[in-house]
Order: C-alpha cells, then structure tokens, then sequence
C-alpha cells in the first residue's frame, strides 16, 4: 500500500506539471512590458521602475502570492534615492519543512539609458534582467497553481543591482536580522538568450562553491546546468544578487545565466531589446528548470544541497 500511495503522488506532480507548463504566451507578454519604453529603462528612483513594481505587485495579486511582508514592498535607500524590492511569498505545504525557505531571484531594475544609437537612448534591459524578473514570476505563478511545494518560497525581485547589488543586500541583511531560516538562494541572471548549439544551456556562478550544479541536473533528470569559465575569471559569483544572501547566510547561494560573452552583444545598451529575445529558449529553460527547483530543491526531505566545505 505504501509504495502504490508513493506512485500515486509521483504521478500528481508530474500530472501538475504537465497541465501548469508555463507557456511562452505569458513570458512574453510580460517581458514586452517589462523592456517596453514606457518604463525609460527601470533605473532605481524613476517613474519607470515604479511601474514596473506595480506590473509585478499586481501579477503577484491576481496569482494568489502573498506579500511576505505587510506589503509586497521591501524599501531602502541609496542616498537620497528611495527603492523597492518586491518579495511575494508562498508557505510551504509540509509541516516538517514549511519553516525551511528557498529563494528565487533577480533584479528588475535597469540603468535608465545609454548611448544614443539612431535617436534611441532608452536601455529598456530586456536581457538584463527582464528575462530573469518573468522567470521569477512565472514561477511564482506556477507554485501558486500546483502548491506543490513542501519548502516555503520567497519570490524576490531587486532595485538597484545597477548601483551595486544594494536591494539584495539590502532584504539578505533584513531575513537576517529576523533569523529567517533560508536552506537556498538561486539568482537568475539574462536567460533570454540561447547559448550555441552543443553547449550546456545554463551555467552556475561559484560552481565550485557548492554542489548546486550537480543536484539541480540530478532532479532534473537532464544536464541543463554547468560550468563557464569566463564566469570564474571575472569573478561573476561575487557581481549578482546572489552574493548577499551567502554573505549573511553562509548558504549555497548562486546564480544561474544563458549569457556567456560570445551571444549577446547589448549588454547595458538600448539595443537590449525584447525583439532580441529568444522566446522559444525562455520558456524551455524556464520549464526546464521545475523539475529541477521542485523535483529536489524545494521538496527534498533533506538539505541536499551543501557548500563544498560542509
């Protein structure tokens, strides 16, 4: 009897996850938002970036993700300027381990504009990090719809990675003080590119600071996730949204891009553009990837994960 219940719940996850398939539909209509003009290109303090909050406070809303704290709203500042992480929150389902959390994260800011190129001075950062601030949030979505995680999930999406990685740290240093017990941190970082052909199709900053690659393929039952060495010698473990959280938590917490220096040439530039997007890539990785946050990450009876000196 025990092992056919086991079966039977095998078979509900995979029977959520081939009806909640996140579709490129939504990926991009969000994005095209996201990267659109009328956002002036997100930097923290603008009109725009406060609409792009709002886009993501209200997606979080009518999905049914709740505000962790009183409202989806974390504030800070950099000087005299005023920003907005924005943290959704879904609770875990198993009461052995809904008090153990995973993040997911991004920034959604942008650097405002760049050099005029034909008329055009607005940096609309589809790429960076548009694409990774819809993965976020579909995943979000896709939790919200399944509740199939056992793990509690903060949804976390940034201002002023730009200025610094001042959000992030910002929130890490806030979980912290109130002893939020974080098993894992993942952010993603420009995945709206494909890399070419015969390449692994993600890679992991400070791949050898932890075992993270190694489990998320294993869940996967797929090899998705490896190793770039452009990412090791320009030190990209320590330049993300990532590294706060394994400042003030000493926990395995990386990011995860599709960016590898030879695929996108509009890197913090107007032409980083939502017409410069592979959507059909997106929305494989971003699929790609449940199995691999759900199948182990968020649902794994034990801490799987470590840090290579634990």
């Amino acid at each position: 009897m025990k092992n056919i219940l086991s079966l039977s719940l095998v078979m509900f996850v995979f029977s959520c996850a081939a009806q909640n398939k996140i579709e490129e539909k939504s990926i991009k209509t969000s994005l095209e938002y996201l990267a659109s003009d009328v956002l002036e290109g997100r930097s923290t303090g603008s009109i725009g970036i406060e609409k792009a909050a709002v886009f993501i406070e209200n997606f979080f809303s009518e999905n049914n993700i709740k505000p962790y704290f009183e409202t989806y709203r974390d504030t800070f500042n950099v000087k005299d300027i005023i920003g907005y992480n924005v943290v959704g929150y879904i609770e875990g389902n198993d009461p052995g381990l809904k008090d153990e959390f995973v993040i997911l994260g991004a920034h959604y800011d942008h650097i405002g504009t760049a050099k005029e190129v034909n008329g055009d001075v607005i940096a609309n950062g589809a790429n960076d990090d548009a694409s990774g601030t819809v993965a976020v949030m579909e995943w979000a979505k896709y939790f919200s719809e399944t509740k199939t995680n056992k793990r509690s999930v903060l949804f976390t999406l940034y201002a002023a990675e730009e200025m610094g990685l001042k959000g992030s740290g910002h929130l890490a240093e806030r979980l912290k003080s109130d002893s939020l017990n974080v098993y894992t941190m993942i952010n993603f970082e420009m995945i709206g590119v494909p890399r070419a052909e015969g390449e692994m199709m993600a890679y992991v900053t400070g791949f050898k600071e932890s075992n993270m690659a190694e489990k998320l393929n294993s869940y996967a039952n797929a090899e998705i996730i490896g190793f770039l060495p452009k990412a090791k010698e320009f030190n990209l473990f320590k330049r993300s949204d990532n590294y706060p959280f394994y400042k003030s938590f000493q926990i395995p917490a990386q990011a995860i891009s599709t960016f590898d220096f030879t695929n996108f040439d509009f890197y913090h530039h107007v032409d980083d553009e939502t017409e410069n997007m592979d959507f059909k890539h997106m929305t494989n990785f971003i699929n790609k990837m449940i199995p691999a946050l759900e199948g182990g990450m968020i649902n794994a009876s034990t801490k799987e994960i470590k840090l290579t000196n634990e």
